[in-house]
């Protein structure tokens, strides 16, 4: 059966239909036709749209999805559909499952686990053995077996020396390292970010030096050893600067931000509520300000949900005993599009990430492969519990006046809408 998307504004740079609306044939998961009009014929599934838009996949960076060893949290099945019905043709998954994937094993599992999904699964395994931070894993075998990069992930490494390893080693199969940006010493027991309202709360902070120093570390460690670094998660306007510093310096080195440092502060701690406890902490009005120009300039390279789903048990307790993490997906698009352009936000969800890590990316072009988001960008709306997809519930945007509709995906032969 051939799909006929009818009206569709194209979003991609690289394509000569960038910004026109065109109709566009699928057949057999390939993009047959693109044309002002393409004349149905019997048998074709026909998308009609309210101001359909069409762009390349997008790709995140940052999923945990709890399964295997934390089901309750959600399944790999579950987590992909909701990601397809967010807008996401890939995802690059975490390693904080039970067991840590950081064996051949583990990474094959997750794999063939997730192929018969709409939404490619790239797993990011384990950097040292069980992400302890004493010993790298067996980072060679899992780049064979399929992962695109190596982290331990919310942990960072905290031994100079294996760091450096890690870095020199990878080069020699082309792998990608992340380093989580944080001084443990630093940041001792805090919580939140260090500050007016962490005082005025009586919360122990995490200073934005934490996060400064480990990333003035890497760099450090990149520059002497060459290959490539990702930094994920950046929260600190300072964390920014030294990034772009690394970069004129010739450095291989990118970096990412969710869309809940891009728009929220400590200012949302007061009522002490868990949705708005995450890692890295939400810092200040400066700090967004600073990210969202980092963004835009291209300084921080990718935008990523880091969605990371935690059961009720594990959430909705006291502040400090609460588990970091939020659910990110269901409102990525429609968070940041309040805020960022379009091509902006785009470019950071396909083609960037896909290059960092090297995931081929598609083109919207006559005999390209079909792997395309469909969405509406303007349509505005509050973001609230029935927008949420997800098994756990965790997320900051509730209530959240948002701007843009996803309809779903068509990916890997198939289309999913909600």
């Amino acid at each position: 059966m051939s799909t006929l998307l009818k009206n569709a504004r194209i979003i991609d740079v690289s394509s000569p239909f960038h910004h026109q609306v065109k109709d566009i044939l699928i057949h057999n998961g390939v993009i047959k036709k693109i044309a002002d009009t393409i004349v149905e014929t019997k048998g074709d599934k026909v998308i009609r749209l309210e101001n359909l838009h069409v762009s390349c996949g997008w790709f995140d960076t940052s999923v945990s999805l709890g399964e295997p060893g934390f089901e309750e949290r959600e399944t790999l099945h579950h987590g992909l559909t909701v990601a397809a019905k967010s807008g996401f043709t890939a995802i690059a998954l975490n390693a904080n499952t039970n067991p840590i994937i950081d064996s051949k094993s583990d990474v094959e599992y997750v794999i063939n686990k997730s192929k018969d999904s709409g939404v490619k699964l790239y797993p990011i395994a384990a950097l040292t053995q069980k992400s302890e931070g004493k010993e790298l894993a067996e980072l060679h075998d899992m780049k064979q077996s399929g992962a695109i990069a190596f982290a331990d992930y919310n942990k960072p490494i905290s031994n100079d020396n294996l760091m450096k390893v890690a870095l020199l080693y990878a080069q020699n199969f082309d792998g990608l390292i992340l380093s989580f940006p944080k001084n443990n010493s630093i940041s001792g027991e805090g919580i939140v970010n260090e500050g007016t309202n962490s005082t005025k709360l009586g919360l122990k902070g995490i200073p934005a030096l934490a996060e400064h120093i480990q990333i003035a570390r890497d760099l450090f460690l990149l520059e002497y050893t060459g290959g490539k670094l990702h930094i994920p998660t950046i929260s600190s306007a300072k964390s920014a600067t030294l990034i772009k510093e690394a970069k004129k310096k010739g450095l291989q080195v990118t970096c990412s931000v969710t869309p809940h440092h891009l728009l929220l502060t400590d200012d949302e701690l007061d009522e002490f509520d868990s949705r708005f406890k995450t890692t890295p902490p939400l810092r200040t009005k400066k700090d967004v300000k600073a990210l969202q120009k980092a963004v835009t300039s291209g300084v921080i390279d990718i935008i990523t949900s880091d969605h990371n789903p935690i059961d009720v048990e594990h959430k909705k307790v006291e502040f400090s005993e609460a588990k970091d993490g939020v659910v990110g997906l269901e409102s990525f698009f429609s968070s940041i599009n309040t805020t960022l352009d379009l091509d902006t936000i785009i470019e950071s969800i396909t083609r960037k990430p896909r290059a960092i890590f090297g995931v081929k990316s598609a083109q919207i072009n006559e005999n390209s492969e079909a792997d395309l988001t469909l969405f509406n960008p303007d349509k505005e709306f509050t973001f609230s519990h029935e927008h949420l997809l997800s098994t756990s519930k965790n997320s900051p945007f509730i209530n959240t006046k948002c701007k843009g509709e996803v309809y779903g995906i068509y990916a890997n032969q198939k289309l999913i809408l909600k």
